[in-house]
């Protein structure tokens, strides 16, 4: 369709708005009906935008609109159609189609749209328009509230939308192709916006109390006005041209001119010294072509440098979804008039607008009063006007409002929004990629504002920026947070430009955070973790035991003297009961059958006119056979019918759940809750630097690098930076061997530019001398450069290839390898019980296996890897509990004897497990003896507590005491459930309560026995140093018990340990917000000296120890001499000294675990496992971040499990 052949009604209404004449524009008396019938006509416009376009195309705005504007501001209704159509037409492109089209139809009508908003915003570039915009905004502005209308409100509003729309035209790129320096359109516009006065009347929008509701649309009309600026060019704007414009563009002309002095110098050294016409033909020794011969070279020996086995090839064509993704248009300087002028109002409003401003903006997007995305404005507002303060004069006064841990919080929630977002609409992931980079920069600038905060010579300010660094280094979110940008970077949604940002972030942040680190002994941080559990099961519907015969006969004589009430009509009977349902899919009879049990029931709750209801309906539904009577029964007939109901043994269907095989089927369906633990623990900043060792990290990085050439020298060094870290403080050289960092490594050191990147050129030397020197003994290092390493490859690289095979740290280690000889005896073991049936062959192959014992799941996946069976579906794990589902008499006989045999022994239940003839859990064993009535609560069946009077050889009733190194692993998980009761009910403990003298030192004795010598003595030090205090100070307190050390760690989560602080009168913590446990404020400094003396005594020195020479332990809230007083903000428990460890063997209590765990093996049969190495046990330490305590109860539960299996 030609757009130039209007509409013959579109065309008429044009028509009758006017004409020009000159520069005077004459109006036809049907001006103001004619601009109402176009805004009608944009009102039913179709999807092509056909009115709009053909608008366009007319010129209408340009020749009819805007002087109509211009010369005609007093006909207040007529101008208000007008600015009201104008709006209308100006609106961008991608609100008019909702997003860009796809399809090449609908793109070509959306480019044509953006062509006509293109000059649309070149006929606004004039000052006249926009004088008379600003004065009537400046009268309408002049009115106060009482005195302003609606339609004042609505002009104010069409007015900043109009500046909008022109503003956020995008330029035409084919249009201005000048130079930096030259005006363009948008800067023409923002010049006409300056010298009518707009800029002023913006300010005073945001400053003004009483015009509140226009901060977004003045704070978006800002954003547009700055879209092509810079920050730090406009900070360093001044008279004459910047010392930091020329030292650039110095630095730029400075490398192109050694650039092309190198070049020179290799085309002179590639010019032969006689003219020849003949090129010769060479033989390249030791590069094959195609076939097995070397290469043959027609050219000439300078040609010999750039031969390739790619040339001649059709470069390989990319997909457009794996196309990298466009850069955003770079920022051009503007004419130098322009730049002094928004300067200026950069400054203006830093002093007057900007906080108010942005408290008012961000309040309504905290309550929801904003469109959807509008914060978007606000982290740009955050981004730009902080890095302009940053660099002009540094006066954290003027932004306030936007520093702070809120400000840090608020950034950080919308940027994990946006790369969740990113994740999950993948259709819009760019969009969410560009929001995302909105928001780091906004990160980036309050971090580099909080760095330069710590330069302030104002001490009020540097102690408000160590508050804001204690909080947000403290928790967790923000030290994850570019861990998970850099892990989920993808270059085809996010451009180089956010990476870029991302890299110069996070090398900020790591250098802010190691100088935090610098000046503390120790840093406690919050640590978060996600606990998956599986959600308790409701207790299964049992069905009622039927009432005996006697029962019955007391409820009828109670119930028959209300059935002859009701059959003489005394009592009403309700009208709603229906016994058939003739929608439902149940058949007809077994609804007759549930009619009798409704019946029935109703007559057991004593609900008598519900049943003689019910009984009279099914009459009526059912009365073949007489079941529930004969139609014309009487009064005496239903009572015997009743009577009969009531006395009849009937079927009582237990409810689904309440069936054993079913809920044993449903167990591994059960949902799992996830339960968020947050705990402290000490910062190590090593330890979280090897987060970065990741080969997404290292690919980034290397990604930024290859630009090398485009980016700005502290991108450079931000990168490289980073990689030095990696690869001198790590010691992880070997994560950077990689064949395309080499290829940019060989790039970089040929390049004739390379001196103006002598960082890069440092790291490329060093790597490259750390991998020569490697590969001199690993033959295979050369190999290992196609592949991204993971830090155990690293490892395996380094330190050899079997480092990993032989237990010293990695998951993989604790599987011993099968040796040929094994696999040759599985083979003969498959087919051996392959053909049997009803036996499972698994469990058949496990029972002939010779030792090493191998689980079920390593038998299985090697069977997959000999190929002898597909997959594991091919053995069905035999499901638990469908053997033995209900009890029969039998065994409830033998439970019955069992329990009158050893009701007196100390472990009740333990016994009795191991006697029972059926295998039972011990879950199942306990609900049926509560069953049963033999025991009225679970604690009767707990493992009875030996007392202190008994002699060394006898327990409480005689008997000759266990040692503990014979006890089962089934009387050790009933002690422990025992305790873990006692401790539930205990709950916490009162603040009056006071140790006994003497308290818990047997139990310490117990204790220092065990190997926690160590904490039993950090324990006493600590109660020493608080009732010193207590005395000195004259003030108690709760003092925080915090231990530092993985041995202390460890004693805090043994429950002996903590039975014993509960006897020392030591308070657990007392809820969620709490981490530690507590010595009371009510204990007074003597019953702390007379608590830390009961458990001294059990923790002598070794001998030959160094007394005197080791400082003892001090407690967590003693500050050292040299640690200054926490200041505002400041964590106290963040501040206390890392105590001496302990003069007690570090394997002590490894080897009691493993004890433990032998044991454990001992009760099913197995032999005893010989205990690790020292050597192996500190690798596993350094490995695995858990502590021991928990690692040894997840090899335990691995253990039983297998052994069920």
């Amino acid at each position: 369709m030609d757009w130039y052949m209007m509409n013959c009604e579109l065309l008429a209404t044009c028509s009758a708005l006017g004409y020009l004449e000159g520069d005077v524009y004459h109006r036809e008396p049907d001006c103001l009906e004619s601009v109402k019938d176009l805004i009608r006509y944009l009102r039913h416009e179709d999807e092509t935008r056909d009115v709009r376009q053909q608008l366009g195309a007319a010129q209408i705005l340009q020749n009819d609109l805007l002087p109509i504007l211009v010369q005609y501001p007093q006909d207040k209704v007529l101008f208000d159609a007008v600015v009201r159509l104008m709006v209308n037409l100006t609106q961008p492109a991608l609100l008019c189609f909702g997003k860009v089209p796809p399809d090449a139809t609908s793109r070509h009508h959306f480019l044509q749209v953006l062509s006509y908003l293109q000059a649309y915003k070149e006929a606004f570039a004039s000052e006249k328009v926009f004088g008379v915009l600003s004065e009537k905004l400046y009268d309408l502005l002049q009115l106060d509230w009482e005195q302003r209308q609606e339609e004042d409100t609505l002009l104010i509003e069409r007015i900043l939308l109009l500046v909008r729309n022109v503003l956020h035209v995008p330029p035409d790129p084919t249009e201005e192709q000048g130079v930096d320096g030259d005006a363009s359109v948008h800067d023409r516009v923002l010049w006409a916006l300056h010298i009518s006065g707009m800029d002023d009347l913006l300010k005073f929008l945001a400053s003004a109390q009483g015009e509140q509701q226009w901060a977004l649309h003045v704070l978006e009309i800002i954003s547009l006005m700055f879209r092509d600026q810079s920050p730090e060019e406009l900070a360093a704007l001044g008279q004459g041209q910047t010392a930091a414009e020329h030292g650039e563009d110095t630095q730029e002309l400075e490398t192109l001119r050694q650039r092309e002095l190198a070049e020179r110098r290799a085309r002179a050294l590639q010019r032969p010294s006689r003219h020849s016409r003949f090129g010769g033909s060479y033989v390249l020794q030791g590069l094959k072509a195609i076939g097995d011969r070397d290469v043959v070279f027609h050219k000439g020996l300078h040609n010999l440098k750039s031969y390739s086995h790619d040339l001649g090839k059709e470069m390989r064509r990319v997909p457009r979804r794996r196309q990298a993704a466009p850069e955003a248009e770079p920022p051009r300087r503007s004419a130098r008039n322009v730049r002094l002028f928004l300067r200026h109002f950069c400054q203006d409003f830093l002093e007057g607008c900007y906080n108010r401003l942005m408290l008012l903006v961000k309040d309504q997007l905290v309550r929801e009063k904003a469109q959807q995305h509008d914060e978007t404005y606000y982290l740009w507002a955050t981004a730009f006007f902080m890095a302009f303060n940053r660099r002009r004069g540094f006066r954290p006064e003027l932004v306030s409002e936007t520093v702070g841990v809120r400000a840090f919080h608020f950034i950080e929630q919308n940027l994990t929004t946006y790369y969740e977002m990113a994740l999950m609409d993948k259709k819009e992931a760019v969009t969410w990629a560009r929001r995302m980079h909105l928001a780091l920069k906004a990160y980036q600038e309050l971090l580099r504002t909080v760095q330069e905060m710590d330069r302030s010579p104002e001490q009020a300010v540097r102690d408000s920026s160590q508050v804001i660094k204690s909080n947000i280094f403290y928790l967790m979110e923000y030290r994850e947070l570019f861990l998970a940008l850099f892990r989920k970077f993808d270059e085809t949604k996010q451009p180089r430009s956010f990476l870029r940002d991302l890299v110069e972030t996070a090398h900020l942040f790591l250098r802010m955070l190691e100088h935090f680190c610098r000046g503390r002994t120790s840093l406690v941080v919050q640590s978060k973790r996600v606990q998956r559990r599986k959600k308790p099961r409701t207790p299964a519907a049992v069905a009622p035991q039927p009432p005996s015969a006697v029962e019955l006969e007391e409820l009828w004589a109670g119930l028959d003297p209300q059935i002859q009430a009701c059959l003489q009509g005394q009592v009403p009977l309700p009208e709603d009961m229906v016994p058939f349902d003739a929608a439902s899919e149940t058949p007809v009879e077994e609804q007759r059958t549930e009619a009798l049990l409704r019946i029935q029931g109703c007559l057991r709750d004593a609900q008598v006119p519900q049943a003689l209801r019910l009984l009279r309906s099914a009459r009526d539904v059912w009365p073949e056979g007489d079941v529930f009577g004969p139609p014309d029964a009487g009064p005496p007939e239903e009572t015997r019918l009743l009577r009969e109901i009531l006395f009849a043994p009937l079927p009582w269907h237990a409810p689904p759940e309440a069936e054993e095989p079913e809920e044993e089927e449903d167990e591994e369906e059960e949902e799992e809750e996830e339960t968020m633990q947050v705990s402290e623990k000490e910062f190590n900043f090593l330890d979280y630097l090897k987060r970065f060792a990741c080969p997404p990290v290292v690919r980034a990085l290397v990604l930024l690098l290859r630009g090398y050439a485009r980016n700005s020298p502290r991108t450079n060094h931000c990168a490289a930076r980073l990689l030095h870290r990696l690869a001198r403080d790590l010691h992880m050289e070997a994560l950077l061997f990689q064949l395309s960092l080499f290829a940019l490594f060989h790039r970089l050191l040929n390049d004739p530019a390379a001196g103006a990147h002598q960082e890069l050129v440092a790291l490329a030397k060093f790597v490259l001398g750390k991998f020569f020197a490697l590969a001199a003994t690993n033959k295979k290092a050369f190999v290992e450069l196609l592949f991204w390493k993971s830090p155990a490859a690293v490892r395996e690289m380094t330190e050899g290839y079997s480092s990993l095979r032989e237990g010293e740290g990695a998951g993989r280690s604790r599987v011993p390898p099968w040796t040929p000889q094994e696999e040759q005896e599985l083979r003969e073991l498959y087919w051996k019980y392959k053909e049997v049936e009803g036996e499972d062959i698994i469990a058949a192959i496990l029972a002939h296996l010779p030792a090493p014992g191998r689980t079920r799941r390593q038998v299985v996946k090697q069977l997959v890897r000999l190929g002898l069976a597909s997959s594991a579906k091919d053995f069905p794990r035999e499901r638990k509990g469908t053997h033995l589902v209900l009890w029969t008499q039998e065994q409830e006989e033998e439970l019955t004897r069992l329990f009158e045999e050893f009701q007196g022994s100390e472990d009740v239940l333990g016994n009795i497990m191991k006697h029972l003839t059926a295998r039972r859990s011990r879950a199942r064993v306990v609900e049926k003896l509560l069953g049963l009535g033999l025991v009225s609560e679970r604690k009767e069946l707990y493992k009875k507590r030996r007392r202190k009077g008994h002699g060394p050889g006898l327990g409480a009733a005689g008997a000759p005491v266990v040692p503990a190194q014979d006890s089962s692993a089934e009387d050790r998980d009933s002690e422990e459930e025992e305790e873990e009761e006692d401790e539930a009910e205990e709950g916490p403990m009162e603040g009056h309560w006071a140790p006994e003298e003497g308290a818990g030192q047997g139990l310490a004795h117990s204790l220092h026995q065990e190997g926690l010598a160590g904490p039993l003595q950090w324990l006493e030090n600590c109660l020493r140093r608080t009732a010193g205090d207590r005395e000195e100070d004259g003030v108690s307190h709760p003092v925080p018990l915090v231990p530092l050390s993985e041995e202390n760690e460890d004693a805090m989560e043994d429950r002996r340990f903590r039975a014993l602080l509960r006897r020392l009168g030591l308070r657990p913590p007392a809820n969620e917000q709490e981490s530690f446990w507590r010595i009371p404020a009510a204990l007074t400094p003597q019953q702390l000296r007379r608590a830390a003396a009961s458990i001294a005594h059990y923790s002598p020195d070794p001998p030959g120890s160094p007394k005197g020479l080791l400082e003892p332990p001090r407690c967590p809230q003693d500050p050292t001499p040299e640690q200054p007083p926490a200041g505002l903000g400041s964590d106290s428990e963040s501040e206390e000294p890392v105590p001496v460890p302990s003069l007690v063997q570090p394997g002590t209590k490894r080897r009691r675990e493993l004890n433990s765990e032998d044991e454990d093996d001992g009760s099913s049969g197995a032999e005893p496992a010989p205990a690790a190495p020292r050597a192996e046990e500190d690798e596993d330490e350094d490995e695995d971040p858990e502590p021991l305590g928990r690692r040894k109860r997840i090899r335990r539960i691995e253990e039983e499990e297998e052994e069920e299996d």
